[in-house]
């Protein structure tokens, strides 16, 4: 956190262009005019009601936002008829000046870009300031995916003789034998899911729908964290509908699983760096090296765009490459 004026700011001094504007004094402790304010308010309920995107997605909108319009504050914008392409340039250079990855400046410059569209046809602004402007190349990186040993091992690694225990197995279970996010497994309700079938209804991005198939070894501990396990948890929330429980007996967060997940990892001795995505990634690897179809793989992940899915197979070809100059006795000879 760094001061300018006498106020807090997520932005060191030198990055503000117009060092006239005494950003304390101008605005206040608000910080962005409460005007600017209301119309992000309003972006964020057009998304959500018009456009039905996810929370998370919604949550990452707001916080992109939120920043841009208190880096706008310290630039003297006091209104948001006085953007201009001149600010967001400026902007993308600081956030690049403060290290942030390409990823993360394109998605800012999504999120900007699509907030001017709206104020465009809301008639708020004359004119769209991010029209024409190009987006940052996106760095292509494979996503990191375990070895089927290490997803045995972290599979193994829960004590399943505490209720605790065997939520966490039916947890990880569950992930790898269906590759849901992990958004979607803490969404999931008991009625979402039907062992006697052998499937989860979950609700993907957009809030769009999709059955994904059950593997035998998950339905298993599902039935046994469900019917002896659950109600432990439960305690006096006995009308919880929420599938995974914490200790609390409520709804178990996205931060409460990354924590088990982190624990577990340490617990198996997983050297590789890990995140709540890893086992979606894992399992569409190992289903394409398996001679899964790209087609299904891409309905099981709920992937609205097959080219989505096709970067696993650029992984597992990665993989057959690292496996054949690692084993093969003439790979290495030059």
């Amino acid at each position: 956190m760094f001061f300018r004026g006498g106020r807090k700011t997520r932005f060191p001094v030198e990055y503000f262009f117009d060092t006239t504007v005494d950003f304390g004094t101008t605005y206040g402790i608000g910080g962005p005019p409460k005007t600017m304010k209301r119309l992000l308010q309003q972006f964020i309920h057009y998304l959500s009601v018009e456009r039905g995107l996810a929370r998370n997605t919604l949550e990452s909108y707001e916080r992109d936002l939120t920043f841009f319009l208190e880096f706008l504050a310290g630039q003297g914008v006091d209104s948001i008829e006085k953007l201009t392409k001149n600010n967001i340039v400026q902007y993308l250079s600081v956030l690049n000046k403060m290290g942030r990855a390409p990823a993360t400046i394109t998605r800012n410059m999504v999120s900007i870009r699509s907030f001017c569209q709206f104020l465009v046809r809301e008639r708020l602004i004359a004119h769209d300031p991010s029209l024409h402007m190009g987006l940052p190349k996106p760095e292509k990186r494979l996503p990191k995916v375990l070895s089927v040993e290490e997803v045995e091992r972290l599979l193994e690694a829960p004590e399943t003789s505490e209720p605790g225990g065997v939520r966490d197995k039916a947890m990880l279970e569950l992930l790898y034998a269906t590759g849901i996010r992990v958004s979607e497994l803490v969404s999931l309700n008991v009625g979402d899911v039907n062992l006697g079938v052998g499937f989860v209804r979950c609700t993907g991005k957009g809030s769009k729908e999709r059955i994904v198939p059950v593997g035998r070894v998950a339905s298993e501990w599902l039935d046994s964290y469900i019917r002896t396990m659950r109600p432990r948890l439960l305690k006096r929330s006995k009308e919880e509908a929420a599938l995974f429980v914490n200790q609390l007996g409520t709804r178990l967060t996205r931060q409460g699983f990354w924590k088990i997940i982190k624990r577990y990892a340490r617990e198996a001795r997983i050297a590789k760096p890990i995140t709540p995505h890893t086992l979606r990634h894992s399992f569409a690897t190992h289903l394409l090296e398996n001679g899964a179809d790209l087609r299904a793989v891409q309905e099981m992940l709920g992937h609205a765009d097959i080219s989505t899915t096709q970067i696993y197979t650029h992984v597992t070809k990665a993989r057959m490459k690292e496996i054949y100059e690692r084993t093969h006795p003439r790979a290495k000879i030059k």
